[in-house]
């Protein structure tokens, strides 16, 4: 389907959007998955507040993303037609105050109510994003731009992982969920005014540099084909899109299931170690991750080969997750920590690409929220399954398998589903320039 080799740009894309938009999204998403990760680290050291068994602590790292669920796709439709900008500025504030109120929860119930909240109201930032970066980037680039934004996820836990640990060895877990929840509301404010809906309405980009940019974005939308008659049900009907769904929602129950689960593996190989060691070595996987999920992205955008750019990386991880629960010493199940860490992030830019190469702007946000919406089901069904049969069978080592079993499923709907076809638009052809007599396709 996306599996082709790009040309070289024709002209030189103007730079600065690389800059300015980049860093303060991804400034912005990073503090969001911090009020998503922190609770990974508190969990190990809650020392029987709110008496939760390993199946109740899954279900508060699992409950977020049912919350996560309800906005996904009103957003992607206010973000595209009203404003991106002001979309995640609104929930930017809602999800800051969430996350501090969650810090002063007295029950198991009310730590339930919520993550669920937070979760509710985070979730419709990652698809309004996406929308933004579409006015921005040219499909060329797409996957890198995504990519360095979502570098945001890694990076959030190198940063915030050993800070957490830190600031868990000297205040209440309560205090660390309400202090946390403040730099998003700080953040706010620096979104409004540095962040432009698209190249014409920003005041620190040329009109010759925004001329440009719009030119070359039209042009990838005038190449797409139509969605049937270009609903938002045509757009959703199609094949490629319920596999996106499939893929992203067995990936992301690996992917939850694992970062839930890693500073409690940590934990464990450093003997019961404090809080700040824990989040110092928690941090060395997501170091390994950004660094190869950056180096996927570009290979990605530099040779097309989207399925592969996410296939292969999954692999892998299936591999490291399962070696992980079969070796002994803590050096070596470290570095397979790190392996899976990297293997798991590494298909982010890539495959949030793919959306934008088969769909027209018109109808891509809601393709992007409703994947992104069922898809995250995962970060509840990961979490909670680990959580559960590791209380069942009093080891973790069935949970990391089952884990490594829904990986395997979203390979082969990578391999079985998203199988190039003579109809499917090549990167050239999206990128604005179609052959001599030849009219794209969908798969």
């Amino acid at each position: 389907m996306t599996d082709v080799t790009p040309p070289p740009a024709p002209q030189a894309t103007p730079a600065k959007r690389w800059a300015y938009v980049i860093p303060v999204a991804a400034i912005m998403y990073m503090l969001a998955y911090l009020d998503r990760n922190n609770v990974s680290v508190i969990l190990p050291y809650m020392h029987g507040d709110l008496e939760l068994s390993n199946a109740d602590k899954g279900l508060v790292g699992g409950i977020f993303f049912v919350g996560y669920v309800f906005l996904q796709i009103p957003a992607a439709i206010l973000a595209q037609r009203w404003s991106a900008r002001k979309t995640v500025l609104i929930l930017m504030v809602a999800w800051g105050l969430a996350a501090s109120l969650s810090g002063l929860v007295q029950t198991k119930s009310q730590f339930y109510v919520a993550r669920f909240v937070l979760g509710f109201f985070e979730g419709g930032v990652w698809p309004a994003v996406l929308i933004l970066l579409a006015s921005w980037f040219p499909l060329r680039e797409r996957a890198r731009a995504n990519a360095l934004w979502m570098a945001c996820l890694p990076l959030s836990s190198v940063l915030m992982a050993p800070l957490s640990g830190w600031m868990l060895d000297h205040a209440s877990w309560r205090w660390v969920l309400v202090l946390q929840g403040v730099p998003p509301l700080v953040w706010a404010v620096v979104w409004w005014f540095a962040v432009a809906d698209r190249p014409a309405q920003a005041r620190w980009i040329s009109r010759a540099e925004a001329d440009h940019l719009e030119r070359s974005i039209a042009a990838d939308e005038a190449a797409k084909p139509m969605a049937g008659s270009g609903s938002y049900l045509d757009a959703v009907k199609q094949k490629s899109v319920l596999v996106l769904i499939g893929v992203y929602f067995f990936w992301i129950t690996g992917f939850y299931g694992f970062n839930l689960w890693l500073p409690s593996v940590i934990k464990e190989l450093t003997h019961g170690g404090s809080p700040t060691e824990v989040g110092l070595l928690t941090a060395i996987p997501f170091t390994v991750a950004l660094v190869v999920m950056i180096a996927n992205a570009a290979w990605s955008d530099r040779t097309g080969r989207r399925r592969q750019a996410v296939a292969v990386p999954l692999v892998v991880g299936i591999a490291a997750l399962l070696l992980g629960q079969a070796v002994d010493g803590a050096l070596p199940r470290m570095l397979l920590l790190c392996v899976t860490a990297a293997a798991l992030y590494a298909p982010y830019g890539p495959f949030w690409a793919i959306p934008g190469q088969l769909l027209r702007f018109e109808v891509v946000a809601v393709a992007m929220g409703l994947i992104n919406a069922l898809g995250n089901l995962g970060g509840f069904a990961g979490p909670y399954l680990v959580g559960w049969l590791t209380d069942v069978t009093g080891s973790s080592v069935t949970g990391f398998a089952v884990l490594a079993a829904f990986l395997a499923v979203a390979v082969a709907l990578v391999a079985l589903g998203l199988r190039p076809s003579t109809s499917t638009p090549p990167v050239r052809e999206l990128a604005g320039h179609p052959p001599e007599g030849a009219r794209a396709g969908t798969d």
